[in-house]
C-alpha cells in the first residue's frame, strides 16, 4: 500500500472534546453583557468577538470553550451534558427544573420575581386571585407558587411585555421579574407578594464535576477572584515609622496592612493595604494628615485568598 500523499499543510493539534470544558453563557438579555465582561476579566479571553463570534467560541485556554445560548436553555444544556458549566439566573434553573449543581453566586443580575396587580385593583392578597388569570413568563414557578398556597388560578403564558397584561385585560395579575421596581411603577403596577429572589449563578453538570474537576475548579476560582475584587482597591504609601500606628488605625484592610522596610531610607516603611473603594475619597486626606506620603491607589482585577 503506497504511503499517503503529502498535502504541504501542517497538521494542527486538536484537543479532544473529552478534555474540553464547555461553558454556556447567555447570548442576549439583561445579564449577557456583564457575564461576558466577567469571563474576560477572569482571564478566559474570547478568541472570537463581535460579528465573527460563532455559536461555540474558543478561548485563549485550549481546554475551555464558550457556548452561547438562550438563558432559559442553559440549565438543560448543563443538565444533559451538552455543556459542563453554565452561567444563568437562579430563576431559570428553577423554571426548567434542571438537575444541576449551583456552584457560585456571581452577585449580579439580582432581581425579585413578584406578584403584582394594577394599582387601581382592589386585590391586596394572593388569595383574592382565586379563579382569576395570572400572566407570566414563568409558568412552572407560578404553578408551584399558587399550588403551595392552595389557590386555583388560570395561568396565561406570555412571551414578553408581561407588565402590559393587566392593562390589556389579558390577566388580573402578573408574576414577573423586577430589579428596581421602576418598570412596575411606570406601568402602574403594585406588588402584593414576593415569589422568589434570584441572581446569576455558575452551575455545573454533576458528572463533569467528577471527570473534569481540576479544570472546573480552575474556572470557578478565576470567576470567584474577579467577584471578590469588586469594590476593592489597593493602596500603597510610604510612612515614617513614628507615624505608623496612626496610619494602621485607618487601614484595617483584609488582614491588616502589610508593612515593609524601605531599603533606601532609614525610619521609612512602605505600607500596603486593600480597602473598600467607597472609603478612598475620605481616606486619602486622613492618611495624609496621619503622616503618609507617596500614596498610590490601584484597581484590583482579581483577588485570590
Amino acid at each position: 500500500m503506497p504511503p499517503p500523499k503529502k498535502t504541504g499543510k501542517k497538521s494542527r493539534d486538536i484537543t479532544p472534546f473529552s478534555d474540553i470544558v464547555r461553558l454556556a453563557i447567555p447570548n442576549k438579555g439583561r445579564i449577557a453583557a456583564p457575564i461576558i465582561e466577567l469571563v474576560e476579566k477572569s482571564g478566559l479571553h474570547l478568541a472570537e468577538t463581535g460579528e465573527q463570534r460563532r455559536l461555540i467560541t474558543r478561548t485563549l485556554d485550549p481546554h475551555v470553550e464558550i457556548l452561547f445560548a438562550r438563558p432559559v436553555d442553559i440549565p438543560e444544556y448543563v443538565a444533559t451534558g451538552a455543556a459542563d458549566l453554565g452561567i444563568t439566573g437562579h430563576d431559570m434553573v428553577v423554571e426548567r427544573g434542571s438537575d444541576v449543581q449551583e456552584l457560585l453566586d456571581l452577585q449580579s443580575g439580582r432581581a425579585k420575581l413578584v406578584l403584582a396587580v394594577h394599582e387601581d385593583s382592589e386585590i391586596t392578597q394572593p388569595e383574592e386571585l382565586a379563579g382569576l388569570k395570572v400572566a407570566t413568563e414563568f409558568p412552572t414557578i407560578t404553578r408551584a407558587y399558587f399550588k403551595k398556597k392552595n389557590i386555583d388560578v388560570e395561568i396565561v403564558l406570555v412571551g414578553g411585555a408581561c407588565e402590559a397584561a393587566p392593562h390589556l385585560g389579558i390577566a388580573d395579575a402578573i408574576i414577573d421579574l423586577s430589579s428596581s421596581g421602576t418598570t412596575l411603577r411606570t406601568n402602574r403596577l403594585r406588588v402584593i407578594d414576593e415569589v422568589m429572589v434570584t441572581s446569576t449563578q455558575l452551575i455545573a453538570n454533576h458528572d463533569s464535576l467528577k471527570t473534569k474537576k481540576e479544570k472546573i475548579d480552575e474556572i470557578h476560582l478565576a470567576l470567584e477572584s474577579v467577584i471578590r475584587a469588586r469594590g476593592q482597591c489597593y493602596l500603597m504609601m510610604n510612612v515614617k515609622r513614628v507615624s505608623l500606628d496612626a496610619v494602621r488605625r485607618l487601614l484595617p484592610g483584609l488582614s491588616g496592612p502589610t508593612v515593609m522596610d524601605v531599603a533606601s531610607s532609614e525610619g521609612l516603611v512602605a505600607v500596603h493595604a486593600v480597602v473598600n473603594e467607597e472609603r478612598v475619597y475620605m481616606l486619602i486626606n486622613q492618611l495624609k494628615r496621619a503622616g503618609a506620603k507617596d500614596i498610590l491607589v490601584m484597581a484590583i482585577q482579581r483577588m485570590v485568598r
